[in-house]
């Protein structure tokens, strides 16, 4: 089985290649920042309609928790709601890139974030997938985005065929770039 340690794994070794399809030149940085703000934690997905064998128009809702390095030995909690409508999703497709994230920091900043590219992977029943976007508004305002998703699900795989996937717990690393 493929665990929660390999799936963390595999979330890292997405990172690692992700960070060579997105690139800001250091002229970009944010002024008095030392780089990227990356933040890592977990989510709840919740899909609706459930996902099934065929593909189908869904909405997707997650809430999510994280832990924000924003600078050299600086960390923050952060809180954040992702949305996403899809014209063609199942249990063993996704389509469509866009989607909204909206990151609430402990400190009472804020990043809106809008995603335009999306690469999906499934491997061992665990989804991950690679979304890329950019800031809308506030902090980062204007910066690229990389967030990187583990999801195993957690129902079982048979539940495709019948009552559908209702939802999953997941992995999520969110990096605004400098």
């Amino acid at each position: 089985m493929f665990g929660m340690h390999g799936a963390a794994v595999t979330l890292g070794s997405l990172a690692l290649v992700g960070s060579s399809l997105v690139w800001a030149p250091d002229s970009q940085a944010w002024p008095g920042d030392q780089g990227a703000v990356t933040c890592t934690g977990n989510s709840e997905s919740r899909y609706d309609p459930p996902l099934a064998l065929a593909s189908q128009p869904t909405r997707i809702h997650a809430d999510v928790r994280y832990t924000c390095t924003v600078g050299p030995g600086r960390t923050i909690a952060a809180s954040s709601s992702f949305d996403s409508s899809r014209v063609a999703a199942s249990c063993v497709s996704d389509s469509d890139a866009s989607g909204a994230e909206t990151v609430q920091y402990a400190d009472g900043g804020r990043s809106v974030i809008a995603i335009d590219g999306v690469t999906t992977v499934r491997a061992t029943g665990v989804l991950f997938t690679l979304q890329t976007g950019h800031v809308t508004e506030g902090r980062g305002a204007g910066h690229r985005v990389r967030r990187t998703v583990a999801a195993p699900p957690r129902q079982l795989a048979t539940d495709c065929l019948t009552s559908g996937i209702r939802g999953s717990s997941s992995g999520v690393q969110l990096e605004i770039l400098p």
